[in-house]
């Protein structure tokens, strides 16, 4: 506990509540791979301290829109709304909830600022709203440290004082997580949202205190090997599956979408229907704007039942079956601490096999989400050799490949590989890697070659690709001059859009696609350059102008270009 000579503050204001956020994003960023490997394989929906950091990265991005001198209740407003809106993954959303239950209670404290009993009844409260937001809660996750945090909480008799002794109980109750999840103490490690969560208050401490952030301790992953058979997982810290087993890795797709003007008595019964067809159910938010998440077999389900009572969008749909194979592979690939040797599908070998040449690390893992596991990195500055492809080519036990080259300069490349080999080799002509994740969801490995090509094909062309990228000189286009340095938009007819901002740019560019003919899906990858406000602004012009057109946003790291589109 502090000593009286180091009291601290008698209270918190609006600009220490910021630092707290701040400081709380930055602590999230830096042990986002520590938080990372405490996953427990299988991961159902992504990487804990990344979605965590994510939807940090949203409430810092909410308070910097604010004037510097706003008062405590607009902050307040601002962390709600930002958590909410930028939620990611399972944790993201619980996370989310313990955000809104705490500012509700701190924008209550009035012009002299929080102090103890208020900072208490903050976390009391997210504690509570965090654990009503899951229909099915699992102690020894994030919602039983959140539980600690407060208890701890009332022993304090300072600010300081408060949330050292938060702080204290949280990490004492964290460390005891694989006492009560099973899956956890197999694995050997403690909770990934509880440890997430625990930065929380460090950052609390840091503005209150002046204590420096933990630094990350390189922390080893799960035990894998110890998991083999083990048909239970634990779902990113946020609670596990069906009626509080452990068991959620029978359930493939994770469900993810924004439900706006849907009423706040509707959602129990909303929550009743999810009930029937999943679980990891988390609903969070009110006044009629809420985030919702949803392990299911059934998508259609699960997203006709927000179009019975509002309106979804921002919606995201994401193959956990593939996502552990990839998670499986990578930490295989980089030698975790725990893993142990590949373990080969339990299914038949594949037919057909898959290479596609990817531009980046989120690129990379999406075309793995879809079943690719043949990747070869190249893109418009990099193009491979045919010998890159060969070589991948000849790595795969199928006597039948087809090739992703994802952009025209790479095709007549990949043309040459099937006279150097006696493998069966097929090029799919994809001209971007929007076409190439088009192009997988006709994949099927027990085809021929010959057979997914033309069902691939047929696929790809499904989808309108697009680009935002700089220009690196001066020019004219059929849509005005360009400098260099300035953002343009180009489609299949080439330059659509200009512009000095991105943001701009990319609206410009999407409006003159989206007015052409009715679409109903936007794909939107990230790459380089794209910033989370940016691409809260995107999303909220399209939400606005085309409520009627679904946006799907993922990370693709890929270089030169801040968005690649498609459009179906």
């Amino acid at each position: 506990m502090t000593s009286p000579a180091t009291l601290g503050p008698t209270t918190l204001g609006p600009g220490d509540l910021r630092a707290v956020m701040g400081g709380f994003r930055d602590a999230l960023r830096l042990h986002q791979d520590d938080v990372n490997r405490l996953n427990v394989y299988p991961v159902p929906d992504g990487d804990t301290g990344t979605n965590m950091a994510l939807t940090l990265e949203s409430v810092v991005v909410e308070l910097d829109a604010l004037d510097p001198d706003a008062a405590l209740p607009d902050v307040c407003r601002a962390i709600s709304h930002g958590s909410l809106m930028g939620a990611r993954g399972n944790s993201g959303v619980i996370l989310s909830q313990l955000l809104r239950g705490m500012s509700e209670r701190l924008a209550q404290a009035g012009a002299d600022g929080v102090g103890p009993d208020a900072l208490t009844e903050a976390l009391t409260h997210a504690a509570e709203l965090a654990r009503r937001a899951v229909v099915r809660p699992v102690e020894g996750t994030i919602l039983t440290v959140a539980d600690a945090a407060a208890r701890g909480a009332a022993s304090g008799q300072t600010l300081v004082g408060v949330a050292d002794a938060a702080k204290s109980e949280a990490a004492d109750t964290l460390a005891r997580t694989p006492e009560m999840l099973p899956v956890l103490a197999r694995a050997g490690v403690v909770d990934a949202g509880g440890a997430g969560f625990l930065l929380l208050l460090d950052a609390f401490l840091l503005v209150l205190d002046g204590r420096p952030l933990p630094q990350p301790s390189g922390v080893a992953g799960p035990d894998l090997s110890a998991l083999e058979g083990f048909a239970a997982g634990v779902n990113e810290g946020g609670g596990a599956g069906a009626g509080g087993s452990e068991a959620v890795g029978e359930l493939r797709f994770e469900v993810m979408y924004l439900l706006h003007d849907a009423p706040d008595e509707s959602m129990e019964a909303f929550k009743e229907v999810w009930a029937g067809i999943g679980d990891s159910i988390v609903v969070v938010g009110g006044d009629g704007l809420w985030n919702c998440h949803i392990h299911t077999d059934d998508v259609g389900a699960a997203i006709e039942a927000g179009l019975d009572i509002g309106r979804p969008s921002r919606i995201r749909v994401t193959d956990l079956d593939e996502q552990v194979e990839e998670e499986r592979w990578v930490r295989e690939s980089a030698g975790a601490p725990g893993a142990g040797p590949p373990v080969e599908g339990t299914g038949p070998p594949p037919v057909t096999d898959v290479v596609a040449v990817v531009s980046g690390d989120g690129i990379g893992r999406i075309f793995r989400s879809l079943g690719v596991h043949h990747l070869v990195v190249g893109g418009q500055t990099m193009n491979p050799a045919t010998a890159d492809l060969l070589k991948a080519v000849e790595s795969i036990h199928s006597d039948q490949v087809v090739i992703l080259p994802n952009n025209k300069n790479i095709r007549p490349v990949a043309e040459q590989v099937d006279a150097l080999t006696s493998k069966t080799v097929r090029v799919v002509a994809t001209g971007s890697m929007v076409e190439g994740f088009a192009a997988l969801l006709a994949y099927d490995p027990a085809a021929a070659a010959d057979d997914n090509v033309a069902s691939m094909t047929e696929s790809a062309a499904r989808v309108l690709p697009a680009e935002v990228t700089r220009a690196v000189r001066d020019s004219k286009t059929e849509a005005g001059e360009v400098h260099e340095g300035d953002f343009i938009g180009i489609s299949r007819d080439g330059v659509i859009a200009v512009a000095d901002n991105v943001v701009v740019c990319t609206r410009l560019l999407l409006s003159r696609l989206l007015d052409e003919s009715t679409y109903e899906l936007v794909t939107l990858i990230e790459g380089e350059g794209a910033r989370v406000a940016d691409t809260r602004r995107i999303e909220d012009w399209l939400s606005e102008e085309y409520p009627d057109v679904a946006l799907e946003v993922h990370q693709g790291g890929q270089p030169l270009y801040p968005y690649l589109l498609g459009i179906e």
